[in-house]
């Protein structure tokens, strides 16, 4: 098998190191626990069927008080019971939350550092659409169903050896005769659940093979669907105001249609299962009792032993079926298992061709400068395609700076400078200690109070409430200053030239030496825009102010121009 295409050994290459993490000593621990309490749940099942077998031996000699002795010992056993599945039930659950926290972390990590979270939307989308529902629910049942699978695998395969040794002994020898010939074989019921058993794991797992592709499917068009239904609310103003509803709901039938047909194909799947596992189950029934009843009605055995002897014979074939029991979560788990991957993969895919661009790539440095150089820098694309022609200049401290924004490009640069545009050629140095504020078309303003939402991405104990005020009225935002320990979805609430004077009042608080205002008072009528930059100048006289607009009557406000 080659390793390079087995997703369990990259799943663990992945989640596996929880075990080596800084809480390894308390992972391990709860880990050994749930081994031995497992075990003593395997021990109380053996002892059960013990139980069993002296109470029917009990009733069949008609001995009272052997069955009151069963019932003080079903006490016990309910005693015991009852505390070993509650504490494997904490345990169990307590390995479950730290090991989804610990993956779920990491994969944080790695996807919202350093701009990968944009950077991964600028690759074709293969394997990591949805990165939402991959972190948020893959990942749950990816370490959830683990866990349960592996212990569920060991406990049968603890199962099979206490009660294989079990059905051995109380099978004895029978002789199976052919023609004038005898032939002896020792623990017939073993052989008989063992036969049983592989071939119901065949039959099984032909009939539920289509499990794992129709899972798949139906998840992924689970998760476009409720993709399409975020992206609607997001834009929920925007469609409103055109009337863009009757494309939308189509948009969103035709995406809930595709969940319709990959139910379909699970659903296909299901009952190619469900035929299997009822007959399988009716059969698991009846069949211990057929195979062990002739040595009780022989007289080999006793009543109790005949009982035993089914238990035991039931519990092995469970045991042996855990393929087949467990064939649909496992399709689960490993489409989960895939989508995370899938995700970790494109990240990777992603950093790793950044590093490839080794010297091919514009490279942003802090040197001990006062004005932002551009050295021979030209922009390409994902493909290395050129996009724009090579940018030899220098901006200084205070200068105002109006970029001729071809085909995109100028949004380009900006973004090479926060050193989320990396594909190009040549060197971009910033001076050093001073701090740069990127001022994007609509900014985001998260679902907090307003005052917070203003204030990020510092938190509201960066700046005084009084100053926050002040800016509000210098901007003609004076309404808002009721509203600032309002909680909402301000994104939805406030009009566009709001968010846009709120943007502005971000960069006045955070005062930035350098500002890069990439269409980000387009909104505003245009004198409004002359005036906000006007503002932006007074108030930080020494920043470097260079601008992405389209309204001509800003133009004035600059020094000079810069084309791309």
């Amino acid at each position: 098998m080659n390793h390079k295409d087995n997703f369990f050994i990259k799943f663990m290459k992945l989640a596996g190191p929880y075990w080596r993490s800084k809480n390894s000593l308390v992972i391990w621990t709860e880990t050994i626990l749930l081994i031995g309490l497992t075990v003593m749940q395997i021990e109380l099942a053996v002892y059960i069927t013990q139980w069993n077998a002296a109470l029917f031996d009990a009733i069949e000699q008609r001995s009272m008080a052997g069955v009151k002795t069963q019932a003080v010992i079903l006490i016990l056993i309910f005693i015991a019971g009852v505390t070993i599945t509650t504490v494997h039930l904490i345990v169990k659950r307590r390995l479950l939350i730290g090991w989804r926290t610990w993956l779920t972390e990491k994969v944080i990590a790695k996807w919202i550092q350093q701009g990968r979270h944009y950077q991964i939307t600028l690759l074709s989308q293969n394997d990591h659409d949805n990165p939402d529902g991959r972190i948020a629910e893959d990942i749950r049942i990816a370490t959830e169903d683990a866990i349960a699978l592996s212990h569920s695998l060991f406990y049968c395969l603890l199962m099979l050896a206490s009660f294989t040794q079990i059905l051995w002994g109380i099978s004895g020898s029978v002789v199976f005769k052919f023609a004038n010939v005898s032939i002896p074989v020792m623990g017939y019921l073993v052989w008989i659940s063992i036969s049983y058993s592989i071939c119901a794991s065949i039959l099984g797992w032909w009939m539920g093979k289509p499990m794992t592709s129709a899972t798949h499917t139906r998840q992924t068009k689970e998760a476009n669907f409720r993709h399409d239904l975020i992206d609607i609310q997001k834009n929920s103003q925007a469609i409103a105001l055109i009337r863009g509803e009757a494309i939308e709901e189509e948009r969103l039938l035709d995406s809930f249609r595709a969940i319709i047909g990959s139910y379909a194909e699970q659903t296909s799947a299901w009952i190619r299962i469900q035929l299997f596992s009822s007959g399988y189950s009716v059969a698991s029934m009846a069949l211990p009792i057929l195979v062990a009843s002739p040595r009780y009605i022989a007289g080999a055995i006793s009543l109790g032993m005949l009982i035993q002897s089914v238990q035991a014979f039931q519990h092995m074939v469970s045991a042996l079926s855990w393929p087949v029991d467990n064939m649909a979560q496992i399709a689960k788990w490993r489409t989960s298992v895939e989508r995370v991957l899938g995700l970790m993969n494109a990240l990777d895919h992603l950093e790793q061709g950044i590093s490839d661009l080794n010297v091919h790539q514009i490279r942003v440095q802090e040197a001990n400068v006062s004005a932002l150089k551009f050295n021979k820098v030209s922009l390409e694309d994902l493909e290395g395609e050129k996009l724009s022609s090579v940018v030899n200049h220098q901006i200084k401290a205070g200068e105002h700076v109006l970029i001729s924004d071809q085909d995109n490009n100028g949004a380009k640069l900006f973004k090479a400078i926060a050193g989320l545009w990396p594909w190009g050629s040549g060197q971009i140095e910033v001076p050093a200690g001073q701090a740069t504020f990127f001022m994007p078309p609509k900014p985001y303003l998260p679902a907090k109070s307003l005052f917070e939402a203003i204030c990020y991405p510092k938190t509201k104990a960066a700046f005084d409430p009084a100053e926050v005020e002040k800016k509000l009225e210098q901007v003609g935002q004076k309404a808002l200053i009721n509203q600032l320990n309002r909680v909402d979805a301000w994104e939805e609430v406030l009009s566009n030239e709001q968010q846009q004077y709120l943007g502005l009042i971000r960069a006045l608080l955070h005062r930035p030496q350098w500002i890069f205002v990439q269409e980000a008072l387009d909104s505003l009528p245009p004198d409004d825009e002359v005036k906000m930059l006007k503002l932006l100048a007074h108030e930080l006289p020494h920043a470097g102010i260079l601008t992405i607009t389209h309204q001509p009557a800003a133009q004035a406000f600059h020094h000079r121009k810069l084309k791309i």
